[in-house]
């Protein structure tokens, strides 16, 4: 055998030891946090060394303490398919890259399992690499996470705020109140933020922060009870 073919051997296997061992602890890694607390993510460490003025406020909060509003509110605001599909809207992206191809604004169609994956898992980019990082732990968290610890997940860790991380963190900061007691106005104003958390505020709201907001309350009506975690005894109006 020639050295050439020696080498390329030894390459193929040390490539494939390594996506094997990569498998192993990225499965592990997202078991683990079915049931543990995530304490950090990388877009909170990258924020944190970004900012001049440090600003960082994260505390978990299981879902069974999260406003059904504000469940309800981030599921109409970011992906209203959240509970039928499996981590990926094939509509959505479709329809995406049809009018990305038209030349028209630049529009996603993220999924709340895949901007969950990627705020646990990843790095803030647009690269072909990323998403297909994305992808992958996007699937391992469907997978191994029923929808509701997606949801207390990324409820727990996305940006809601300048520093602002998470559902705790963001009723407090905003409404001066614990995230059980948010109203679905309240809720309704956090979820409209999101696309662009450090640029926007929920209170007191700008005024296409309040259409959004409108808007969201409107489609909450239209998706109807939501129970996948409500509060007991949650009588706030």
């Amino acid at each position: 055998m020639s050295p050439v073919k020696v080498l390329f051997i030894r390459f193929v296997k040390i490539v494939a030891l390594v996506i094997g061992w990569f498998i192993i602890m990225s499965a592990f890694i997202t078991l683990c946090f079915r049931w543990i607390p995530v304490p950090f993510t990388p877009l909170m460490a990258i924020r944190y060394f970004e900012q001049e003025k440090t600003v960082f406020e994260h505390n978990w909060e299981s879902i069974e303490n999260i406003s059904p509003y504000l469940q309800l509110a981030v599921i109409c605001s970011e992906d209203q398919k959240f509970m039928k599909h499996k981590g990926f809207d094939i509509a959505a992206i479709e329809k995406a890259m049809e009018q990305n191809l038209a030349g028209k604004t630049l529009k996603g169609a993220s999924t709340i399992s895949q901007q969950t994956a990627k705020n646990i898992f990843l790095w803030p980019s647009r690269s072909w690499i990323r998403k297909g990082f994305e992808a992958y732990f996007t699937f391992l968290i469907e997978f191994l996470w029923p929808k509701e610890r997606i949801l207390e997940v990324y409820l727990n860790s996305i940006e809601m705020g300048n520093g602002i991380y998470g559902a705790s963190a963001a009723a407090k900061y905003w409404f001066g109140k614990s995230p059980a007691k948010l109203s679905k106005y309240e809720a309704a104003a956090i979820a409209a933020i999101l696309p662009n958390p450090r640029k926007y505020r929920a209170h007191p709201p700008t005024a296409f922060i309040q259409r959004r907001k409108e808007w969201i309350v409107t489609q909450m009506g239209y998706y109807g009870p939501f129970e996948l975690y409500p509060k007991k005894e949650n009588n706030v109006k």
